[in-house]
């Protein structure tokens, strides 16, 4: 079993990817190719976005966000402790200091009831991120945001394609970032991310920082960075967007189906009711993970944790909050346990993992849970 099947994505979808690649080393514009443009286009209209630039990773999203909003040395920016650590890393990159807040219990995503007694004259933005698939609270945040003309960043590497409230991810906020790496739901085949604005002005500067700050040919208008993605991977994004919804609803069905055959036995990161998720990782809340794990491991599937040290506790991080402490992020990087996910997976493998992942934490036997519910 595989926790995120690739090989078969690609098997569903081998001619558009092979003819998609094939017609880039026939034309031969491997940086900024005419699939580029292609792709930002189908992107910002997928989202409702004014703009999409395609970059080289998420992180590097991350960090041309911070740097078109003039965030740099001296200010503060407002993020989670509990994410994957690019989401602070690119705010330490620009010279700005990452400030922490605790996380709702519910969803893992930063909560926006912590957010104000946070700010300072430093506070320039506040990063949220969209946890395991489903957006955090935009709303909230970014009225607490507007209330202290604060910009706001959807970090949604892990969220592309879920909705807030009836609106994309990415577009939710001043500015939505998202990664394209392999794993994520919406891949490619090597790194890359994008960024969504309806600013036009957002829009220029993070299309001239991602190209060395340069506005023509060897004007450098601004500070910039290496930063493109390539053409190669826009093609693979291009092909793989075209199964795109098929598999969003059928990640859904799985999560359905695992929502039906654990509940109310473990707890899982449930879906609030005013958004979707593209569940880019199922997530369930388990004591004695390893021991856990180990019984997974031992029948045959694969388990991951996302993530087991907050960015608080990280060795290079943890003079940030000297003396802070996030009991919300402590207590779920302790006990998440992501599951295998993904549109291939059967309803064979999720019952097995659904039988095992009971029997482990003591509530069933396996074979207890019927496989009826990835039917449904």
């Amino acid at each position: 079993m595989e926790f995120i099947d690739l090989k078969s994505q690609y098997k569903a979808s081998r001619d558009l990817i092979n003819s998609r690649i094939q017609a880039v080393l026939d034309h031969g514009q491997y940086i900024m190719g005419p699939e580029v443009a292609e792709l930002e286009q189908r992107l910002a209209d997928y989202t409702g976005a004014r703009h999409c630039v395609t970059v080289s990773s998420g992180t590097e999203a991350l960090v041309i966000a911070l740097m078109a909003l003039g965030v740099g040395p001296g200010h503060e920016v407002i993020t989670t402790p509990f994410s994957f650590i690019a989401t602070a890393e690119a705010v330490l990159l620009v010279g700005a200091r990452p400030v922490f807040v605790d996380v709702e219990r519910e969803t893992c995503n930063i909560d926006p009831r912590l957010i104000e007694e946070k700010i300072t004259p430093a506070t320039r933005a506040i990063i949220s991120v969209s946890l395991y698939g489903q957006p955090a609270d935009m709303d909230a945040i970014n009225q607490v945001a507007a209330r202290h003309s604060l910009a706001v960043i959807e970090d949604g590497a892990q969220s592309f394609g879920a909705t807030y409230r009836g609106r994309q991810s990415g577009d939710l906020s001043t500015i939505g970032c998202t990664s394209f790496f392999p794993s994520k739901p919406l891949g490619c085949y090597g790194d890359g991310g994008a960024l969504f604005t309806s600013d036009d002005a957002l829009a220029t500067a993070m299309r001239e920082i991602r190209v060395h700050g340069q506005s023509r040919r060897y004007v450098h208008t601004r500070l910039g960075v290496g930063g493109r993605m390539d053409t190669l991977q826009c093609a693979i994004v291009l092909a793989k967007l075209e199964r795109f919804a098929w598999e969003i609803k059928q990640r859904r069905r799985v999560a359905a189906a695992y929502d039906e055959m654990l509940h109310p036995h473990v707890p899982v990161m449930a879906c609030q009711a005013d958004r979707t998720s593209v569940y880019a990782q199922y997530t369930v809340l388990v004591e004695e993970r390893d021991r856990v794990r180990a019984v997974l491991d031992t029948a045959g599937i694969p388990t991951a944790v996302h993530y087991p040290v907050p960015i608080h506790q990280q060795p290079a991080y943890a003079h940030l909050a000297a003396g802070e402490c996030y009991p919300v992020s402590e207590d779920m990087a302790a006990r998440v346990l992501s599951l295998p996910m993904g549109p291939y997976l059967s309803a064979t493998e999720a019952q097995q993992v659904a039988n095992t992942l009971l029997r482990a934490v003591g509530l069933r036997q396996a074979g207890e849970v019927e496989a009826e519910a990835m039917s449904k």
